[in-house]
């Protein structure tokens, strides 16, 4: 007899325990919270609305109180001027290279210094880590002087690498901080029973870290792109050279002295936006898994 009843409550206890948890709300909140999250979404869509409209305008038209204006006609010209006249392909070369060497740097030492600053146990790991997560904090326009002092001191002003080394610098920290957060999520056990197989450290990593990283290393790897593409003050301090200037310097060839073709900076900047924008909707997903992983466990 009480077997018979104890059943039906160890379901209804399973059925309480398998419940996703979630928050219910009612119908006028609901309501609230769409109608809220709407108007989050309007906001953040804005600006790059008012991008493409304004990319798509005369330099007369820029002028005025309206927030917003329908281009009638359409300049499309302004398109092909900056891609014409900025030397856009050039442009786009450059960056891509500076951005691809600075984002497989920073995976590297990401993964590296992640791994050896919660994997393993040396003296000095606490102060070393205190120091690097110390680098979120330096604004980068405290860096630019003494930067540009150094680099022209050993003759670097004028390279690639007077970008990609302060890109790789100011992110690693964040990555670091991404991937130590994802690794503590790696059970122990995994790598115990690998060493206990006569695996070593690079094997260890190289066959049961990295696979297991995929989405924390999509993550910096993207937002490493990000801040790496759109990136302007400092190509603009340190590159002189045309040939060797990056994408965001299109910008500047439409500025005069007296006027500016306002209608072709704003299709630059359209045009630099377009790669960033498919590559965050392309890795949406992993953004989202490396950066919750290393928030629950950072």
């Amino acid at each position: 007899m009480n077997t018979k009843m104890a059943v039906p409550m160890i379901r209804k206890e399973s059925k309480r325990e398998n419940a996703v948890p979630g928050m219910k709300l009612s119908g006028v909140v609901r309501v609230i919270f769409v109608v809220f999250m709407l108007l989050l979404v309007a906001v953040e869509l804005f600006p790059l609305v008012w991008l493409f409209d304004f990319s798509l305008l005369k330099s007369g038209d820029f002028f005025g109180s309206d927030i917003l204006k329908w281009p009638n006609p359409a300049k499309w010209d302004n398109y092909s001027n900056a891609f014409k006249n900025a030397h856009i392909p050039l442009l786009f070369w450059n960056s891509l290279f500076v951005c691809t060497i600075s984002i497989v740097l920073i995976v590297i030492f990401s993964v590296a210094m992640g791994y050896a600053l919660t994997r393993m146990q040396w003296k000095l790991r606490k102060p070393v880590l205190a120091l690097i997560m110390a680098g979120m904090i330096i604004p980068i326009y405290s860096t630019l002087l003494p930067n540009f002092i150094v680099f022209n001191e050993i003759g670097m002003l004028n390279t690639y690498l007077a970008l990609i080394l302060p890109y790789v610098a100011f992110q690693i920290p964040i990555s670091m901080y991404i991937v130590s957060g994802f690794m503590e999520t790696i059970p122990k056990a995994l790598e115990e029973a690998a060493i206990m197989d006569g695996m070593n450290v690079p094997g260890l990593i190289f066959r049961i870290i990295l696979p297991i990283l995929k989405p924390a290393i999509a993550t910096i790897a993207v937002l490493s792109f990000l801040s790496c593409w759109n990136e302007f003050i400092m190509a603009v301090t340190y590159i002189d050279k045309s040939s060797l200037r990056t994408l965001p310097f299109a910008v500047v060839y439409f500025m005069g002295q007296y006027s500016s073709n306002y209608g072709a900076q704003f299709a630059v900047l359209a045009m630099i936006s377009i790669p960033s924008i498919l590559i965050y909707l392309l890795f949406t997903d992993q953004i989202n898994r490396g950066i919750t992983a290393g928030a629950v466990k950072g």
